[in-house]
């Protein structure tokens, strides 16, 4: 593993890179394995193209740098692959492609946590939404991971969209997945395409902020990481390969310290507006008569001044 964590880049977009000390480290200690709710959460995810070949390997990340979560696309399971899934100590969350080879994403959470699947409302939408909980006076957090396929329709991504801006509303959210839009240029926030357009809005839609900044598989960034809040993760670094696969991997910690009801700030809340009211009472006003007047109340101050 530490040949693994060397392969490591710093992949940084406004995000701290400080990681959690192990027991090899000056001053590190292993983590305790008997909590129950939501601290440093050391995380993983690897896009797999199939763990036919990688269960090891899988199972010796998780041992030997004490993951708390993995999440992991294209697993390629099916119903024979029930046996050889489970790995001691963790849930494993899965959905595998429903009538089609490959595809499939999964996510190992430790037993410790307190965790629940939440409902995905579409078969066709290859996700995982699982609820983080939090301390008595710490907010839940939403893990979801996606796989989106090349081939996915509008369709199906209004389906994934609807479901992202509901977890969205309800509680802190960090969404991993691989959303294949290599077209997408995450410094200038552009897309060419009308999807990759469309993704562009619904991310900005939802306040989230992505902060993977380097290459993920050849030139492009495929493999993508969004947290719902400023300091909800740290320590993301991108490098490394889960056996043969061709994408990186991405290590980042969720930092589950976020207080509930601690602002005592007053803001807005933008996701409830209506912006369809809001545009039809800017269309009403009279912009023509609005730039006369500024035109001449700006010559006279301007003969004032001369």
């Amino acid at each position: 593993m530490a040949g693994l964590r060397e392969g490591f880049k710093l992949g940084l977009k406004g995000v701290s890179d400080k990681t959690r000390c192990t027991r090899d480290e000056p001053g590190g200690s292993m983590p305790m394995l008997g909590v129950d709710s939501i601290g440093q959460l050391k995380c993983i995810y690897a896009n797999a193209r199939s763990m036919g070949n990688k269960q090891e390997e899988q199972e010796a990340i998780l041992r030997q740098d004490r993951c708390y979560s993995v999440a992991i696309m294209e697993t390629w399971w099916d119903d024979s692959h029930d046996w050889s899934a489970a790995v001691d100590g963790y849930k494993l969350f899965r959905s595998d492609r429903q009538g089609g080879r490959r595809g499939g994403v999964a996510l190992y959470v430790r037993e410790c946590l307190d965790c629940t699947e939440l409902h995905n409302c579409d078969d066709k939408v290859e996700c995982l939404w699982v609820r983080m909980r939090g301390k008595a006076d710490k907010a839940d957090i939403v893990l979801g991971v996606c796989y989106r396929p090349p081939d996915w329709d509008e369709e199906t991504d209004e389906s994934f969209y609807k479901r992202l801006a509901v977890f969205s509303e309800s509680c802190a959210l960090v969404l991993v997945g691989d959303f294949n839009f290599p077209d997408v240029c995450w410094k200038y926030d552009t897309g060419e395409s009308k999807q990759s357009r469309r993704f562009l809005e619904c991310v900005e839609d939802n306040f989230l902020t992505q902060p993977v900044g380097e290459p993920t598989r050849g030139g492009a960034l495929l493999d993508l990481l969004f947290m719902s809040r400023e300091g909800l993760l740290g320590g993301v670094m991108v490098g490394g390969r889960l056996g043969l696969s061709d994408h990186e991997m991405i290590e980042f910690s969720i930092l589950g310290e976020a207080r509930k009801g601690v602002s005592k700030t007053t803001a807005m809340d933008f996701r409830r507006a209506n912006f369809g009211l809001f545009e039809a009472l800017v269309e009403r006003v009279p912009w023509e008569m609005v730039r006369a007047k500024g035109s001449r109340r700006d010559g006279h101050s301007l003969r004032r001044k001369s």
